[in-house]
Formats: structure tokens, C-alpha cells, sequence
């Protein structure tokens, strides 16, 4: 999944109540994990020695100096069809 395809997955589970505009949802896609141009909130973060940590889904860590994701219990249940 690319960019473009991210944020019209994103729009399409942001229907109740009215979508959200997919300019608005690229630009939170954008300041989280970045462009060419500029570092995302992400990268700075693991850039500065800190983790990031989202309940459920995992977090982005730095290990030996490269970027990981350790998928979180959620996620795991979910790709192994555990959940439920």
C-alpha cells in the first residue's frame, strides 16, 4: 500500500459521521511519518533516542541504530487470526 492508498483506507474507515477530507488525513499521515522534504513526528523521535508507542499496535524503536517495529499484542492476534 502506497501513500495514496493509506490515506483512502484511512478515509473509508472515517466514514461515521462524515468523511474526513483525504487533504486532511494526508497531511496527519505526512506529520507522522514524514515526506522528502521533512522528517515526521516518528523519525524525530527515534532520531532523539526515544520510542514511540502505540497501545495495541506496537512500537517503533531503534535497535543497533535501525528503525524497528515490535508489533504490539493486538496486532499479532490480529494477523494470526486470534482476535475474538
Amino acid at each position: 500500500m502506497d501513500r495514496s492508498g493509506l490515506i483512502d483506507a484511512v478515509a473509508r474507515k472515517t466514514t461515521s459521521g462524515g468523511e474526513l477530507p483525504t487533504e486532511q488525513i494526508g497531511r496527519v499521515v505526512d506529520a507522522l511519518f514524514g515526506t522528502v522534504e521533512m522528517s515526521g513526528v516518528i523519525a524525530e523521535a527515534l532520531k532523539a533516542d526515544r520510542t514511540v508507542t502505540l497501545q495495541g499496535f506496537g512500537r517503533f524503536c531503534l535497535e543497533e541504530g535501525d528503525a524497528v517495529l515490535r508489533p504490539g499484542k493486538a496486532l499479532e492476534e490480529f494477523l494470526h487470526d486470534q482476535v475474538g
